[in-house]
């Protein structure tokens, strides 16, 4: 994606160095870190993108579950407890909004470090129109599954009450209809980046915008009757929290 070529321009110049010398004479290599020139950029490159798109993830499902957390969350007269996900369209709004606004946000920051995807299977799709290459998607989806854990573990510890983040069929919904809302609804948003953001144009510098967007609306689909994941590692990542693998035996 976007960090595919070696980095250019001033490093970090340490103290008493030579860089940190206003006065000497410098080359290139004189400009980085010590150590940083010896790394070939290939894998500097690498590790760049996966600490960004870590961060990254940790930073748009904190913000999006943190939503969902309070939204599944009543407070009563003995202290907090934890609602059961239902049709309120205000609960599924909330929702919705929270999981649209972190995306497009935090895509925005982190789009021009890893690309932004902070999604395996938006990370697969991209692997597979040849906009990424295969060694970087699977570091990154490794990278992005960590981060979903992460970010779940922090809500986890952070809020009061029981984590009620996980994505579960409701609404009578049957595993097979959950299946087709999914992809449906993975299918608009993966299709969205590809047009916004892989195909480059004049206006790709607001695609975050259009792929919050459509995160959106597919969360106002979705929230009720699947919990509306679309993307494995915010499912994945309050399960292990929660230590519940029911949905992922079937």
């Amino acid at each position: 994606m976007n960090i595919n070529q070696p980095l250019g321009g001033r490093g970090l110049a340490i103290p008493f160095t030579k860089a940190a010398n206003p006065n000497a004479d410098l080359d290139d290599g004189d400009l980085r870190l010590p150590f940083i020139h010896r790394i070939p950029d290939n894998i500097r490159n690498h590790f760049i993108a996966m600490c960004g798109e870590f961060v990254g993830t940790v930073l748009f499902l904190y913000f999006a579950l943190s939503g969902a957390q309070v939204a599944n969350s009543v407070n009563t007269s003995s202290g907090q407890s934890i609602a059961q996900t239902g049709s309120n369209p205000q609960q599924l709004q909330y929702i919705a909004l929270s999981f649209g606004f972190s995306l497009a946000v935090n895509a925005w920051v982190f789009f021009r470090i890893s690309g932004g995807l902070f999604n395996p299977a938006v990370t697969f799709g991209m692997c597979l129109i040849g906009a990424l290459p295969w060694v970087r998607g699977a570091l990154l989806f490794v990278t992005q599954i960590l981060g979903g854990m992460t970010a779940a573990a922090l809500v986890s510890c952070m809020f009061p009450g029981d984590l009620n983040v996980r994505t579960t069929l409701g609404g009578g919904t049957t595993i097979v209809q959950g299946l087709f809302i999914e992809m449906f609804l993975t299918a608009q948003l993966v299709f969205t980046i590809f047009m916004l953001a892989a195909e480059k144009h004049k206006g790709t510098f607001i695609a975050p915008v259009g792929i919050g967007l459509s995160l959106f609306i597919a969360e106002l689909t979705g929230v009720f009757f699947t919990g509306g994941s679309l993307n494995p590692a915010r499912s994945f990542g309050p399960a292990v929290v929660d230590r519940k693998f029911s949905g992922y035996r079937k």
